[in-house]
């Protein structure tokens, strides 16, 4: 077990730079350095966080053991290849590539050398979703909405791979079933790519979930619904708080239920941090992100193809 890992961040934009942030108040490891191709961006993260900066990713690797790497989705797995192949753990923003061929060479070559592939579904370590999992017995349907205020970053992908990936991880380790039929729609409308989704999932268990994702919505949002025999549960991903309805004696009691509040990106990174330590499997690891990757791709796919239709059916009419 390594005592201190030299660890470094790729990309310093919105999310790297808090990467870069939190590592730099970690005891247990040696932060090395931050990398943008805006070298004055990468000098004043550097500068605040008293670690070197670098222009080049290619120039850190012999400083580091492991790094994050929160570039734009299309850089993913050109970045991740060449750190594994150099021998570095890394954890990759979600998704962890464009497409599935591309995040089975990662899950290869991170098995083949030994290394830590990580991939950054933060929302799997809020707190509230901790606990809502204790309470999760064989559910039956759930609802997830997450809805974001148009920002103009994310949108090299459709919001299925930039917003709603996060729900179907979550689902996925949820219902622990194979998806056995989805249908989906959605629209194009600020950007070249999906700016909201609707998709409908039904697994060989029985559970069913609906999931709608925008990143045109008027207000943040961030809710999960879990339906499942005699009960429901209602979790705010942004207060952390749980809301058990529970059926005792013919009524319907409420339960809130608040955990000690935790940054979600913070228990993401110690954890892959503890994970290069101790050489121990990541929480969410390529497997697991190759397989809501899958799923993504496939809602966008459904939603290409019910665009198309409907524009078709346009000029029928004319």
């Amino acid at each position: 077990m390594k005592e201190k890992s030299r660890i470094g961040v790729i990309g310093v934009g919105s999310i790297g730079a808090h990467h870069a942030r939190i590592f730099s108040g970690m005891k247990n490891i040696t932060f090395s350095g931050v990398v943008d191709t805006d070298l004055e961006k990468a000098r004043k993260i550097a500068a605040k966080y008293n670690c070197k900066a670098f222009s080049r990713y290619a120039d850190i690797l012999d400083s580091v053991d492991a790094v994050t790497i929160a570039v734009p989705t299309s850089h993913h797995f050109k970045i991740a290849m060449d750190c594994l192949k150099n021998n570095k753990d890394i954890l990759v923003e979600k998704p962890v590539t464009t497409t599935i061929r591309e995040a089975e060479k990662l899950i290869q070559t991170a098995n083949k050398n030994k290394l830590i592939l990580q991939v950054g579904h933060l929302e799997r370590f809020n707190a509230g979703l901790s606990l809502l999992s204790t309470m999760v017995k064989e559910p039956r349907f759930i609802e997830s909405m997450r809805l974001s205020p148009f920002q103009g970053r994310g949108i090299d992908v459709d919001v299925t791979l930039d917003l709603m990936i996060h729900d179907i991880d979550i689902i996925l380790s949820l219902v622990q079933s194979e998806v056995s039929d989805l249908r989906a729609t959605g629209e194009r409308v600020l950007t070249d790519n999906i700016d909201i989704a609707y998709a409908w999932l039904e697994f060989r268990n029985g559970c069913t979930a609906e999931v709608v994702a925008s990143r045109i919505g008027k207000e943040k949002v961030r809710k999960l619904k879990i339906f499942q025999h005699n009960a429901y549960l209602d979790l705010d991903y942004l207060t952390q708080k749980v809301i058990l309805h529970k059926k005792i004696g013919g009524k319907l009691k409420r339960q809130v239920k608040k955990p000690a509040e935790k940054e979600p990106l913070k228990e993401q990174l110690v954890s892959f941090v503890e994970c290069v330590r101790k050489r121990t499997q990541p929480v969410v690891s390529g497997l697991e992100g190759k397989e809501a990757l899958n799923i993504a791709l496939k809602i966008s796919e459904h939603i290409n193809n019910d665009c198309a239709a409907r524009k078709q059916q346009k000029r029928k009419l004319k």
